[in-house]
């Protein structure tokens, strides 16, 4: 038996080791250059010097705590994935806890659970040698309430580092975590000034700090959709950035509101000396012209200190919790390349049962953007809704680099006209199918007046005219 246990030992060490050796191996590769505003349009993201546009659909909140992450990470690649989002969430059934236990089966905040903690090791392993951005959320309030609280580890009766009335906290909070009743988000001394419970949210922050800073490729994001008090986020901001030292990191808060106009979301937009970009997913349970209108009202609000606009989550699907509102598989395609023609930085389905996941739809939608950017780069265009006439509410979208390329998005059926004065000479004229990502038919025109634009589908289709 002691033979048995000791060749387990060992066969731990040798794969412990190995792991090791190939996360160094990335960490290696990726001193190239970290994720940033790119230095020629900090509306944009640029990594190891080069500028990217971030596409993503995945499966799951904490992608870390996936069963099959290899492959789902292998199979974004393959269509031209490069962005994730993921949650240190530990709500599911079977997730690993971040902390270990003791004989009774209760918490200990002091020791780690290392297992947790090599799950997200190979998620910043596996995502640096494919290139593909992590986007992380460090807090989710649906961690902290209804059910949920039961299983908690910061919940008093679960661990054996504090009482109720050391921690001020309940044994209940049934209610939705929009309501913001969780004391667990008022710890900072700005708020409620809980230095015990503060202690061990600081010890996690710098746990994940220390594996995640070892990267280049990491975006952080505070809180997943909260409605909670701008001091929360402004000491959590100022506390990452402060242990990150010399490492430059980019930091942002992700605000619930759905009116993204609202003074909610101008807690972000208003500080850039904080938050280094903006994440504006909240905006995808805006639908059709208001989805469009909602987001051009944030690149002009921010139009003279640009930054990188995010949409880690783009809501919709049949199986959506919203389709009575319209927030169904059609409007997160239609979303996704509004975003993308809008001027995003990055944008990504959102898991299912509310979002597309990783799924045919959002499938042809990332392949479709690629095959657009072998003929358009899109930090080279702009909207310019003002070349188009005779269109309806959201019949039809235009982006361009005046006089050299144009793109018009249809999201379905439609007809326009488009302003070709500053066209000079021809240019090819070719159409895209969503829902396929196919090349359909291709025409020569010419430049100097007008054209009429018809889709050739009733599905989702672009135009692309480029100057010969």
């Amino acid at each position: 038996m002691k033979t048995i246990q000791s060749l387990n030992y060992m066969v731990l060490l040798l794969l412990t080791a190995a792991c090791q050796q190939e996360t160094n191996d990335a960490k290696e590769t990726n001193m190239e250059g970290s994720i940033r505003p790119w230095s020629e349009n900090p509306a944009y993201w640029e990594y190891k010097g080069e500028p990217v546009l971030l596409l993503g659909a995945t499966d799951n909140d904490n992608l870390f705590q996936q069963p099959n992450l290899k492959s789902h990470l292998d199979s974004l690649h393959d269509i031209g994935g490069n962005y994730i989002r993921n949650t240190m969430s530990d709500r599911d059934p079977g997730d690993l806890k971040a902390f270990a236990t003791n004989d009774e089966e209760k918490f200990d905040l002091n020791l780690w659970n290392e297992a947790y903690w090599l799950k997200f090791d190979s998620l910043l392993h596996w995502t640096a040698q494919r290139d593909i951005i992590v986007q992380i959320e460090i807090w989710d309030r649906f961690d902290h309430s209804r059910q949920e609280w039961l299983s908690d580890p910061y919940h008093p009766a679960n661990n054996i580092n504090y009482t109720y009335e050391e921690v001020q906290l309940d044994s209940l909070y049934p209610n939705h975590p929009g309501a913001n009743e969780q004391p667990f988000f008022y710890t900072v001394p700005a708020l409620d000034d809980n230095s015990l419970l503060l202690d061990y949210q600081q010890s996690f922050v710098r746990k994940l700090l220390s594996h995640a800073l070892e990267y280049d490729h990491v975006l952080y994001c505070i809180d997943n959709e909260t409605k909670g008090e701008d001091e929360w986020a402004v000491y959590w901001a100022d506390f990452i950035k402060k242990e990150a030292g010399d490492k430059e990191i980019m930091l942002t808060q992700m605000w619930d509101d759905w009116d993204i106009k609202s003074d909610m979301h101008k807690r972000t937009l208003d500080h850039p000396e904080r938050y280094d970009y903006i994440d504006m997913s909240q905006n995808s349970h805006n639908t059709g012209q208001l989805n469009w209108d909602n987001a051009r009202f944030i690149f002009d609000y921010i139009q003279s200190n640009p930054r990188p606009v995010n949409s880690t989550k783009i809501y919709g699907s049949k199986t959506s919790p919203w389709t009575n509102r319209g927030i169904d598989d059609k409007h997160a395609v239609e979303t996704f390349f509004r975003n993308i023609i809008g001027g995003f930085a990055s944008s990504r389905f959102h898991r299912p049962p509310a979002g597309l996941g990783l799924s045919n739809p959002s499938i042809h939608a990332l392949m479709a953007v690629r095959k657009l950017e072998e003929k358009i780069k899109f930090w080279e265009i702009e909207p310019h809704m003002d070349l188009l006439s005779g269109r309806e509410v959201n019949e039809a979208y235009c982006a361009i680099k005046k006089g050299e390329k144009y793109l018009v998005y249809f999201p379905q059926e439609g007809e326009v006209t488009l302003d070709l004065s500053s066209l000079a000479g021809n240019a090819s004229l070719q159409w895209l199918s969503i829902v396929d990502a196919k090349w359909l038919e291709t025409s020569e025109i010419e430049g100097g007046g007008t054209i009429q634009l018809s889709s050739p589908v009733s599905t989702g289709s672009i135009a692309v005219l480029v100057r010969e």
